[in-house]
């Protein structure tokens, strides 16, 4: 995220100096200081002109700053441009210079000389708030491209139900779509996403937890920069100082966080606590995941019900994930969705282990074949909920989030993305393209199926045509009347070739019968292949 910045100091060596500690700051975009009062005012109409989203988020004023006094310009700066946040820069950052700043409207007083832990809170603090306004003010799709990104929280309804599976997939999609992404393991005693990304930090939570003002450079230390572009924020190695995260710590941290990255993604596990809880209070999107099975679901609607008693998230705030669906699940999303009283994502993760097994197994979960269903329906999700760069939507179930019809969704690999279309009953002409892949295979059984009764049929006709010529045969006495009779009690289409042989033996008349097979039609074409029937009777008399 960006941070424009434009200095306004009138004396050469101060804004050398000022500009050249702002180009210092994270993600700061430090504009050509103004010189002087008018020509602040003008660039700033200028800009607004353009369009709100060109003003810059901070505007930094020096004492000296002339011919209008600073305090007045602080005034007319936030009358006439309320989208822009002013820091007042001075030697004096005595009590009562505070509070005729703060009356004039400035968002932050930085004192001289400047340093740089100083500068920079005050500096994100007052684009935070700028950013903030610009939302509420509408100015347009991009208005929250600044400071402040979007925090997802993830909970699972029980354990097992892959939480954390769901968390890192998120991060990496948003990452891979080239937004500035923190993971955050907030399972504080049970956290596994340095084991599904295979590292070790020393690093973790609890270092933040006591620390009153979290800075960007103390930020950094904490957080654990991955190959794949991620920031990680570990849960703690020994599980029982998670305790020392409390709600008031996690609030801090998560707050330093949305300042500093474009997307927050905090994995809170399955055990509610006050961290957690303020975790999910504070965000712009709590996912819940589940899985179809009456067990998880009832988990859920209890975390629900819980959220709702302390007043943490109402159940229509919720999005519920179904993971590990099948289309023999008898529990659908819409059973889900009725059940819990939230609101069901769209995109439905499948059941396949198999695919995952291998990097889970080796700790690399971010090296899972991009044609894995379970990541792309993973990358999908994060474009349901807009986390990806360039979707038109955002979640469906944060606070202010709205889900729409016809979303563009955006997922892929490594910042290979895919535009694919989303929109209710999205798989309305799937059953009819895969039974017309079926087609060929049904035909090819269909065709089997008769062949094998044909084979069958001149079994039973060599078996019979034998028997009725050998009772023939011991009636007349007679070789004639044995092939007659054999050969009456045969279809047209099994005469032609039949070869039929009749002869005493012992007292005996023995019946011959030869069929030949016929393929598909009886009478085209014959299989060479010959069926036997054999009877024999004894003369009487």
């Amino acid at each position: 995220m960006t941070t424009r910045i434009l200095p306004a100091v009138g004396d050469p060596d101060a804004a050398r100096s000022v500009t050249t500690l702002l180009s210092q700051l994270p993600d700061a975009e430090p504009a050509p200081p103004v010189a002087d009062s008018t020509t602040l005012l003008d660039t700033l109409a200028r800009l607004a002109g353009e369009s709100v989203e060109e003003l810059p988020e901070v505007v930094l004023v020096h004492e000296l700053i002339g011919p209008v006094p600073a305090l007045d310009l602080i005034r007319e700066v936030v009358l006439r441009f309320p989208a822009v946040g002013v820091v007042l820069v001075s030697a004096d950052a005595g009590p009562g210079l505070f509070q005729a700043a703060m009356d004039s409207g400035a968002r932050g007083l930085a004192a001289l000389p400047l340093s740089y832990e100083e500068l920079t809170a005050r500096v994100q603090g007052a684009a935070q708030w700028a950013v903030g306004v610009r939302k509420h003010l509408g100015s347009g799709p991009d208005a929250g491209s600044g400071p402040g990104g979007t925090v997802v929280t993830v909970t699972g309804a029980k354990g097992g139900v892959g939480t954390t599976l769901t968390a890192v997939q998120l991060a990496l999609a948003a990452r891979a779509s080239g937004r500035s992404t923190a993971l955050v393991d907030m399972d504080l005693q049970s956290g596994d996403i340095a084991s599904y990304l295979d590292v070790q930090f020393r690093r973790s939570l609890v270092d933040l937890a006591g620390i009153a003002d979290i800075s960007p450079r103390v930020l950094q230390d904490a957080v654990c920069n991955h190959p794949t572009g991620l920031g990680l924020l570990l849960a703690p190695a020994d599980g029982e100082r998670g305790e020392e995260v409390t709600d008031r710590a996690a609030r801090q941290i998560v707050s330093s966080l949305r300042s500093r990255y474009e997307v927050v993604v905090i994995d809170c596990g399955t055990q509610m606590n006050g961290a957690s809880a303020a975790a999910v209070e504070m965000s712009d999107t709590a996912l819940m995941v589940t899985t179809p099975d009456v067990i998880a679901v009832r988990a859920a609607k209890r975390l629900v019900r819980l959220w709702d008693r302390l007043q943490i998230r109402k159940a229509e705030e919720t999005l519920t994930v179904v993971n590990r669906l099948t289309r023999n699940t008898e529990i659908q999303p819409q059973l889900v969705e009725r059940i819990t009283g939230t609101r069901v994502a769209r995109t439905a993760v499948p059941a396949n282990f198999k695919e995952l097994q291998p990097s889970v197994d080796a700790g690399r979960i971010q090296d899972l074949d991009a044609r894995s269903t379970v990541k792309q329906a993973l990358w999908t999700l994060a474009g349901e909920l807009g986390l990806v760069k360039g979707t038109e939507t955002e979640a469906g179930g944060g606070k202010s989030g709205r889900g729409g019809k016809g979303a563009l969704v955006k997922y892929g690999d490594r910042g290979s993305l895919h535009l694919r279309r989303h929109r209710r009953g999205g798989d309305s002409g799937q059953v009819a393209i895969e039974f017309l892949g079926m087609v060929p295979l049904l035909l090819v059984v269909l065709v089997l199926c008769w062949q094998c009764a044909l084979v069958g049929y001149t079994y039973s006709l060599a078996g019979n045509s034998a028997d009725e010529g050998a009772r023939a045969a011991t009636a007349a006495r007679s070789e004639a009347a044995c092939q007659e009779a054999a050969e009456q009690n045969l279809p047209g289409a099994w005469q032609a070739d039949a070869d039929i042989s009749c002869s005493p033996d012992a007292g005996l008349w023995l019946a011959r019968v030869r069929l030949d097979v016929p393929v598909l039609f009886p009478g085209s074409v014959d299989f060479p292949v010959t069926i036997t029937g054999e009877a024999g009777a004894a003369e009487e008399g």
